[in-house]
């Protein structure tokens, strides 16, 4: 029965043996896909911006691997549904990622209910402003910022402690290209994703050592509601394209759970691109 959840409780040790050699692999199917990976049944997963998008279907993809879920997300309703549709082994929490004791709040919380905290997802991000500099709002830049960055900074700070105390653990931050160019009415979106880059390997380098993985996922576009948006928007030549022209938000979501695995140690402390067809093949995309 899935639950949603307030916080908080004492955290327990837990532990994912990180040293499981590559060929101990499962196969997982889902919606004619196939992918090669690590076995995550029992595990722990919390994954930010899980309400929609990337983080709704990222959860469906890890509850079909067996793993213990934490949904996190400012939409209640929404995450609800999704906590209930997904079912056992799945908690719920109504979480703002830019407030730093709720997610340290709920990091322990997971840590204390399931024993261990072994994957986190920065997913959790918003678009908002799409406006020029002159023209934008500084409230809403800085809020931009307080959720694309600070978020993710909140959530590292917070399953540091947790994960180490288990002898490591996965973290894997959505990036996105627009981390290395600047586009029209994007100016705190391509800040913020630049800035989530650096935070990628700036972890690496000061953990990497103690059992920590982490990557940065690039998506490219995603058929989601934020493109949506964009497409509304007509600023910049993202706005331009057609919905056929994004990937499904399957792609991403199945792409994480890879990115879990040895077979993406080559990318530690650095970027997976889904743009690349070298990367859609070792994941079984294409």
């Amino acid at each position: 029965m899935a639950r949603m959840v307030d916080c908080v409780l004492p955290s327990v040790k837990g532990a994912w043996d990180w040293t499981v050699p590559p060929k101990q692999f499962t196969t997982f199917w889902r919606a004619d896909l196939e992918i090669n990976m690590i076995d995550i049944k029992g595990k722990t997963v919390v994954i930010t911006g899980a309400s929609r998008g990337i983080g709704a279907d990222a959860a469906r993809v890890f509850a079909a691997a067996g793993a213990n879920l934490a949904l996190l997300a400012r939409s209640t309703d929404s995450l609800a549904t999704l906590a209930e549709e997904i079912g056992e082994n799945t908690l719920a929490f109504a979480c703002d990622v830019s407030d730093p004791a709720a997610v340290a709040a709920a990091l322990q919380k997971i840590h204390a209910d399931f024993g261990s905290l072994d994957v986190l997802i920065n997913n959790a991000g918003v678009i908002d402003p799409i406006a020029r500099i002159e023209e934008a709002s500084p409230a809403d830049w800085g809020k931009l910022i307080d959720i694309n960055i600070k978020g993710v900074f909140n959530g590292v700070h917070a399953a540091l402690p947790l994960m180490k105390s288990g002898g490591g653990g996965t973290i894997i931050n959505i990036g996105s290209g627009a981390a290395y160019n600047a586009l029209e009415g994007w100016s705190a979106y391509c800040t913020s994703k630049a800035g989530v880059l650096m935070l990628t390997r700036a972890l690496h380098l000061e953990e990497g050592s103690n059992g920590i993985r982490v990557l940065s996922l690039s998506p490219g576009t995603v058929a989601t509601e934020m493109q949506r948006k964009i497409k509304s928007s007509g600023i910049n030549p993202v706005s331009q394209l057609a919905w056929k022209d994004h990937v499904p938000a399957e792609w991403p979501a199945k792409t994480l759970l890879w990115m879990c695995s040895p077979d993406a140690d080559e990318f530690l402390g650095d970027e997976v691109s889904l743009r690349l067809d070298l990367i859609r093949r070792r994941v079984g995309l294409i």
